[in-house]
């Protein structure tokens, strides 16, 4: 067992070899300048600047043996995937499937649609492409981790109170305990992270725990 005595609200025990890494969202759209996200009005350089967190933190997962999950938000070309409520969201010219500067906006296969390259998955790692903001909602997650005999999962990505938070709280109505790396993950809203962090520990850890890459790194190495 691996413990994270400084994890908020009280340390967390977990085991690396029923432990994922979740990285939720780490794409071309939502991270880089001319993106969708640039393209609602956001300032996307917080987003940026966790790119090389998520890094460490991802090869210190890989090094500890960890399996490590990549999600990406995307839609089929036909947007059959996609109902009104969500697409009709944004500016008129930049909504899901329109054309974009990196191809149709969030939909598969689509040069925006991809992970960043620094996050770029290795061969074998899964990856989970998702229409909804969970990650556990029409996808094949939760057989995923069930074959890997998963109890645990650590998250990291973007952004903290959309993606992140609905999928740490589908994972906790499922039964796996989820830890959120408060430095490898953002929002284009500081406000609405620090909200999210302090929803998720509250009541004692009634979603889940917050802690640090380094923390993280600390308890792997032993």
């Amino acid at each position: 067992m691996a413990r994270i005595a400084n994890a908020l609200p009280y340390a967390f025990d977990f085991d690396p070899a029923r432990t994922a890494l979740i990285v939720i969202d780490m794409q071309r759209d939502f991270i880089e300048n001319g993106g969708f996200g640039e393209a609602l009005g956001n300032d996307v350089r917080p987003l940026q600047a966790i790119v090389p967190r998520v890094a460490r933190l991802i090869e210190t997962a890989r090094g500890a043996g960890l399996a490590v999950i990549h999600t990406r938000e995307c839609h089929a070309p036909d947007l059959s995937d996609c109902p009104p409520a969500k697409r009709l969201r944004g500016k008129p010219s930049a909504r899901i499937g329109d054309d974009g500067p990196m191809g149709r906006i969030l939909i598969a296969g689509e040069p925006g649609a991809d992970i960043v390259p620094e996050l770029r998955p290795l061969p074998g790692e899964t990856v989970i492409d998702k229409p909804g903001k969970g990650a556990f909602y029409a996808t094949p997650l939760m057989e995923v981790l069930t074959g890997l005999g998963i109890t645990t999962l650590l998250f990291a990505g973007v952004t903290t109170e959309v993606c992140v938070q609905t999928t740490m709280r589908e994972a906790n109505d499922r039964g796996f305990e989820a830890l959120l790396v408060e430095d490898a993950t953002e929002s284009y809203f500081p406000e609405f992270k620090s909200a999210t962090l302090a929803m998720i520990r509250a009541q004692g850890a009634i979603v889940g725990w917050t802690a640090t890459t380094d923390e993280i790194r600390t308890a792997l190495d032993g």
